[in-house]
């Protein structure tokens, strides 16, 4: 069915934000919709895509981003949509535009001065941001890993470290010098990083740190609720726990921190926990910027407000998906969490309202199906739980299993956004680069 407008001009669908819901809504909507007609367009600050649940194995060189990215200008071309550089700054509901910032160069001179998109339908998908909760000192002296720019910046602070613990160690054997890194949080972010820096030290002593092994690590991982991982069942949680510290990590629980420093996180106890490295994974909220942004409602965290339906409450031609979406399903119930499978779950949601309402057909509401959650220890472990109607609910798994099933939901996620063809030719060439390839990242 044609969509041109009155005036001639097409349907134009824009998304902002290509995480996992974005780009596996504009590739649905790109593949579908006839480019006669419509023009779908995507809108992003970064060139490339990675799937969020990777950035953990990024940071810690265990995972060549550049084998994983996907560039967004390839992949609009193959897929039938338009990518657009840029930040969103505003929406102007009543003009139907976004107004996306200006676009400057890494010495600060100005590519692409502010301009304007329009849209007849608008999808923002622009993710979350970590919560410092206000604890003073976090924004100037934690990391966080939100984007591949983050993990980056983190591998290579650690491989400094690494590189001048062995360096001390080399001059003075006797030496008892570490590398320090606290994390603080206890979700499965906090957790995997933990994890995946004693895998990547086992590996440094292959490339060039020969004095340097998993000994020389001093991670410590900072949890302000009675125990790490409460999504999960509490004797999976205590299984990770006793994992974790079995590698060496300190696990504290029921820690409150209040501060951070340029060399240590103090906790309210009044412990100064001493860290070269500190990262900040306790939490997650909207982007300051979302704040009421073209007069919708936003929630206390900055996520947008949305029905059922996925429009934001005060505009139906307006979106909201992922992280960024704030829905609380049923009254009294919990909103729904910022995961992965939620953006997934979202996007088809999302893509099958806009056909709907550009149709004049029905919409449906968002049903959050949860297939539980998952944990990977690297290479040690994986733990997690799954709603299984076979099972009859919950069923804890681990192990083997487990890490199937963990590394399934990545395999999902390419076909979504490369189809069957592609995704199964990706997931081959992974298979062969982690026999060919080197275990670390190392610039």
């Amino acid at each position: 069915m044609a969509r041109l407008r009155a005036d001639g001009r097409k349907t134009q669908i824009v998304v902002v934000g290509g995480g996992a819901g974005g780009l596996e809504l504009v590739t649905r909507l790109g593949r579908s919709l006839s480019s006669r007609d419509h023009d779908i367009i995507l809108v992003d600050r970064n060139t490339s895509h990675i799937w969020k649940p990777l950035l953990h194995e990024v940071a810690a060189g265990s995972l060549d981003a550049n084998l994983d990215e996907v560039g967004y200008r390839g992949h609009a071309f193959r897929w039938g949509y338009r990518y657009f550089d840029g930040a969103l700054e505003d929406v102007d509901r009543e003009a139907q535009e976004i107004v996306v910032a200006p676009i400057v160069d890494e010495d600060g001179r100005e590519v692409i001065g502010r301009h304007r998109i329009r849209y007849d339908y608008l999808v923002l998908a622009v993710g979350s941001v970590s919560n410092d909760f206000g604890v003073p000192g976090v924004k100037k002296h934690c990391l966080s890993l939100e984007s591949r720019v983050d993990a980056d910046r983190f591998r290579r602070r650690l491989l400094n470290q690494c590189l001048k613990v062995s360096r001390l160690m080399s001059a003075d054997p006797s030496s008892d010098a570490r590398a320090r890194i606290a994390i603080v949080g206890g979700g499965a972010t906090g957790v995997e990083l933990a994890a995946e820096l004693y895998s990547a030290a086992d590996a440094l002593g292959f490339y060039g740190l020969e004095v340097f092994d998993r000994k020389r690590l001093q991670v410590t991982l900072i949890e302000a609720g009675p125990r790490i991982l409460p999504a999960l069942p509490e004797r999976l949680a205590a299984a990770a726990h006793a994992e974790l510290e079995a590698l060496g990590v300190r696990v504290l629980t029921a820690t409150q921190v209040v501060e951070a420093t340029d060399d240590a996180i103090v906790t309210k106890g009044g412990e100064r926990i001493e860290a070269e490295l500190k990262v900040w994974a306790a939490g997650v909220k909207g982007a300051d910027f979302l704040k009421e942004i073209g007069g919708l409602e936003t929630s206390r965290n900055n996520q947008l407000v949305v029905r059922p339906t996925l429009q934001t409450t005060r505009d139906d031609r307006v979106f909201a998906i992922g992280d960024c979406a704030f829905l609380v399903p049923e009254e009294g119930g919990r909103p729904i969490p910022p995961r992965a499978q939620a953006a997934h779950q979202m996007a088809t949601t999302a893509y099958h309202n806009i056909r709907a309402l550009m149709d004049g057909k029905p919409l449906k509401p968002f049903v959050y199906q949860d297939k539980g959650s998952l944990v990977s220890l690297a290479g040690f472990n994986t733990v997690g739980s799954l709603m299984g109607n076979l099972v009859g609910g919950r069923m804890a798994i681990e192990g083997r299993i487990a890490r199937l099933v963990y590394t399934s939901l990545y395999r999902m996620h390419l076909v979504a956004i490369h189809g069957w063809m592609k995704g199964t030719g990706l997931m081959l060439v992974g298979h062969v680069n982690e026999v060919v390839r080197p275990r670390l990242k190392l610039h």
